[in-house]
């Protein structure tokens, strides 16, 4: 318990930064340019690749800076370009998406291994259980018959969606000025 609430109390420290702020600046831009780009198959079913920056200001900057960047980059996209009607549980999704990512990332030497399970509870938690409920609601379409489809959609993306994350936060590494899990001056 004590590393959580530890990396919860550096992210903090992490919005007292000016390059912190411009990043993520920088990084909600990108979700919303890569949010553009998303396949549509149908209402309740996307192929989106924008959860790049959310998960990438997570492994940067710790839990909380991941989950506001995440908050902030949803409503952005829906202002930018609704695809329905605002629910604030996507919302929800996109900070607790931000938050997870850090809670596996943030601060550690990263690996497929890592990846590959911040990937996978994200998907299990938001992508399978929470954005399905809210699709439910919004839709008005049984929960069972969104899921099925969502788990089939999430397991074919997952080795996509780790290899992409996996491959971006590498070439990001050779960024001198990030540091992934290492102290930052």
């Amino acid at each position: 318990m004590y590393t959580f609430f530890q990396s919860v109390k550096q992210s903090a420290e992490e919005l007292k930064n000016a390059s912190t702020i411009a990043v993520c600046g920088l990084l909600i831009a990108l979700n919303v340019v890569l949010g553009l780009f998303s396949i549509v198959i149908s209402n309740v079913l996307q192929i989106r690749f924008s959860f790049l920056a959310i998960a990438v200001s997570g492994a940067l900057y710790g839990p909380l800076v991941g989950g506001i960047v995440g908050a902030v980059s949803d409503l952005v996209n829906f202002v930018v370009r609704p695809t329905g009607p605002f629910i604030p549980g996507f919302t929800l999704d996109a900070f607790l998406t931000g938050f997870i990512y850090a809670l596996v990332l943030y601060k550690k030497k990263i690996t497929v291994k890592q990846v590959f399970a911040a990937n996978t509870v994200v998907m299990l938690v938001i992508n399978i259980f929470l954005s399905t409920i809210w699709l439910s609601l919004a839709y008005g379409k049984a929960f069972y018959a969104i899921v099925s489809a969502r788990i089939i959609k999430n397991l074919i993306m997952l080795p996509i969606n780790t290899g992409m994350l996996y491959v971006v936060i590498r070439f990001i590494e050779k960024v001198p000025s990030f540091r992934f899990g290492k102290q930052r001056r």
